[in-house]
């Protein structure tokens, strides 16, 4: 039995928790607004899933030093823009021990990834920490849907532990030391959601949404080989898999983002509304940063950029891409 401690509650984190403390684990979630806390450790009811239990055995508070007195495993997992302000707060807390990150994202302005946010904001070593992605909605991983992930560590010992760690008769976890391609597999995959959600609204059908997929799949795996990654991770879990899963599920924020402005409404009057975060949206940027600095073709990319940002057409940003210049299909 392994103690955690859990560094935020939204979906994803909320689930995991109790994922571990069903395995048998010690766990504690920590959420940052003390009333909200309080309120999930006497109700055990989560705002964003219907039907999930916080299960017995699991503490919830906003106290942090609290949260991290006992642990033996830290897993990040906030939305990727606090990363960096989250792990500030922890920094003196950690201890050298193992992280698993599960956030997904690109930081702008740095064009960190999360891990390499986590480790230099923290001067926790990267041997220390391990990223955990794939196709995984936590509504299917919470009624214990068979869920297939990745965790990707520099650190290949590290990975295959937490593999171990994670791994049950419903979600089952494969090792990699491809660090940059899982990581950005699970960030890039977001804005070509928001891509597919836009065609949907439109009204566009399958042809459309495949043709999207394989050719934004071609777009993420360039701008990963460019910054160092291999090549076959992006048609793997991390990559394929993780973009299929958050283009086309009715769970997907990001989809759904691009599904309204398909139809026709405003950015901000979305984005207000929303929930939860659609972190495709803040990854646009960075992606489009990234492309640039890496001399990478994201035509793709780019047009969802142009939508989200500077208030192009999404019909016309689709006209675009259908009469570029023709080309010969060749590997990324």
């Amino acid at each position: 039995m392994t103690a955690f401690t859990v560094l935020g509650t939204g979906s994803w984190g909320a689930v995991m928790g109790g994922h571990l403390r069903g395995a048998g684990h010690e766990v504690v979630c920590w959420h940052f607004l003390e009333d909200e806390a309080r309120e999930f450790q006497e109700t055990r009811r989560h705002p964003f899933l219907e039907g999930f239990t916080f299960p017995p055995g699991l503490q919830i508070t906003a106290d942090v030093v609290k949260a991290l007195a006992e642990s033996e495993i830290i897993i990040v997992a906030v939305p990727s823009q606090v990363v960096r302000e989250v792990m500030i707060k922890v920094t003196d807390l950690l201890e050298e021990r193992p992280i698993i990150n599960l956030a997904k994202g690109i930081e702008q302005r740095t064009l960190l990834r999360m891990s390499q946010v986590i480790t230099t904001t923290s001067d926790t070593p990267p041997e220390k920490v391990v990223t955990v992605s794939g196709p995984s909605h936590a509504e299917e991983v919470m009624i214990q849907a068979p869920t297939t992930l990745v965790a990707a560590s520099e650190n290949l010992d590290l990975a295959r532990q937490t593999q171990a760690t994670l791994s049950c008769s419903y979600l089952r976890i494969y090792a990699s030391s491809d660090v940059i391609g899982v990581e950005l597999g699970g960030s890039v995959k977001n804005v070509i959601a928001i891509g597919a959600g836009i065609c949907a609204g439109l009204g566009f059908g399958d042809n459309t949404l495949a043709a999207l997929t394989t050719r934004g799949l071609a777009e993420i795996t360039r701008l990963g080989v460019a910054m160092g990654a291999e090549a076959h991770t992006f048609a793997g879990l991390s990559g394929i898999g993780d973009l299929v899963v958050t283009a086309y599920s009715r769970y997907s924020r990001n989809r759904r983002l691009g599904y309204e402005i398909g139809q026709g409404r405003k950015v901000k009057d979305i984005l207000t509304e929303m929930e939860m975060i659609a972190e495709g949206f803040y990854t646009a940027r960075s992606v489009m940063d990234l492309a640039t600095k890496y001399h990478v073709d994201m035509p793709i990319c780019h047009e969802v950029y142009k939508v989200l940002f500077e208030e192009k057409s999404p019909r016309q940003a689709i006209t675009d891409l259908m009469t570029r210049d023709l080309r010969d299909e060749t590997p990324p």
